[in-house]
């Protein structure tokens, strides 16, 4: 099962926490995404490996662009 995870709201990611092929569970840190001068972390929603990771440090953002996925 895949599980897409979208940008929440619009914004810049300052910093992204995981590369494809990561192993991640339920809460770990995916990436920060700053908007609104705050800094909103990105948590995994499931355990699982991440396959993809859509953006990078500095990338902008805009509501329900696609982040990473994660297959668990």
């Amino acid at each position: 099962m895949e599980e897409i995870m979208e940008a929440p709201l619009p914004g810049k990611i300052l910093s992204v926490d995981v590369k494809a092929g990561s192993a991640v569970d339920e809460g770990d840190m995916i990436c920060t995404l700053e908007a609104m001068k705050m800094e909103n972390p990105i948590l995994a929603p499931i355990k699982g490996t991440v396959k993809e990771i859509v953006v990078e440090a500095g990338s902008t953002v805009q509501t329900g662009d696609k982040i990473a996925v994660i297959e668990s």
